[in-house]
């Protein structure tokens, strides 16, 4: 009766663990260990498995959802036997939320284009080509649709804001489930915004140039939050999250999608040149910290990649909340660190970040192209894809 099956691994933060082979786990064995009075040891940082079986050794298919206590670091109280004499055999869970780290950076870890500057500059160029080379092969529209069904958009009556909207592709999406005039979409590159403003479907848009950390709306404005392919640039994710709940009204859901953490070593060091790539870990810390509640994350990725997951993903997972009441977030954040509209780097770190970052992006333009050639040639029943 405490089956309690979940879809995933218990994850450390920053673990490689996302490209071993997807499993199901289970409390059964927990259960067994206490009546025998074993104890099950302690792993790194408190964290520990439970009995895994693997689910045909496949890795973890795209759609997955993971649910929040899962990725949450976990410890379980020691239990006597005596204790167990009673008829409640299920085990009881302390979970303990811990405030990530990544926005702190090091020097392994530089992030170029994760400062509001030299992102601004890069969009300046990267919005003429955007719709044609980014998204066919990092965001499809396939993809887009997946990633928005966390968002719950079952209402015309919804009003909707897509922060970080860019060229509106996201956008397109949103405005197939409600009208245009219920949606606003937001960014802080004017040279997107007019890329968005040139497409038909998104006419009646409000479209607003604003920063993703510090939103131009009032509290508990919007029932549904949207934000693609944004935080990558947020020089403080946790501050643009918080921002996320502060918006929407109680109720209301956030839904955010954006990169995953690769595990394989180039695409990890050209990963972290470039800008952020939030484990799964970051993103259901910063949501739980924020104040969200029923925190879902879902797995998302080209159909050509065959859920390859180990060199990252751009568009990796579509991560979704509940605000519980309304008000501002319940977690308090000093000063910003940086401003979309001042200057936050002196000129040579400037350019130096921006010609290094975008060096180092052009390694996820030719990725795509591997992986599609590679799920070409390679057989489907051959392992080690």
């Amino acid at each position: 009766e405490h089956s309690n099956i979940c879809s995933h691994y218990t994850l450390p933060e920053g673990s490689a663990a996302l490209s071993k082979p997807f499993s199901k786990c289970t409390l059964l064995q927990d259960q067994r260990n206490m009546l025998a009075g074993v104890q099950r040891p302690v792993g790194v940082a408190g964290l520990r498995k439970v009995r895994v079986q693997q689910m045909h050794g496949s890795q973890a298919p795209h759609g997955a959802r993971v649910p929040q206590a899962s990725l949450r670091q976990c410890q379980r109280p020691a239990f006597s036997t005596a204790a167990l004499g009673q008829r409640n055999l299920a085990p009881r869970q302390r979970c303990v939320t811990q405030a990530s780290t990544a926005e702190s950076r090091s020097i392994f870890q530089p992030r170029m284009i994760q400062h509001k500057n030299e992102a601004k500059w890069f969009y300046k160029y990267l919005s003429i080509v955007y719709d044609h080379i980014v998204n066919p092969g990092h965001w499809t529209v396939d993809m887009r649709d997946d990633a928005l069904v966390p968002a719950q958009l079952d209402s015309p009556d919804l009003k909707v804001v897509d922060v970080g909207g860019g060229t509106g592709f996201c956008t397109q999406g949103i405005v197939q489930h409600v009208p245009p005039s219920n949606v606003t979409l937001m960014d802080q590159s004017p040279d997107q915004l007019n890329k968005a403003r040139g497409k038909a479907d998104l006419q009646g848009v409000t479209i607003v140039e604003g920063d993703a950390e510090d939103l131009p709306f009032d509290t508990d404005s919007f029932d549904r939050y949207v934000s693609a392919g944004s935080i990558e640039y947020w020089p403080e994710p946790q501050r643009g999250i918080k921002e996320a709940y502060r918006v929407i009204k109680e109720g209301g859901r956030a839904c955010l999608i954006g990169p995953v953490h690769p595990t394989f070593w180039l695409s990890r060091f050209f990963a972290d040149m470039w800008m952020l790539f939030p484990t799964e870990k970051e993103y259901m810390d910063w949501f739980t910290n924020a104040g969200f509640t029923d925190v879902q994350i879902k797995r998302i990725g080209p159909s050509w990649y065959r859920g390859v997951r180990r060199h990252g993903l751009i568009m990796g997972c579509s991560v979704s909340g509940v605000k519980p009441k309304a008000g501002d977030s319940p977690l308090k954040m000093g000063p910003k660190k940086e401003l979309s509209d001042g200057s936050n780097t002196n000129p040579i770190a400037f350019m130096f970040n921006f010609l290094m970052g975008t060096l180092a992006g052009s390694y996820y333009f030719f990725l795509p192209i591997y992986m599609y050639l590679k799920n070409l040639i390679w057989p489907r029943n051959l392992p080690g894809f």
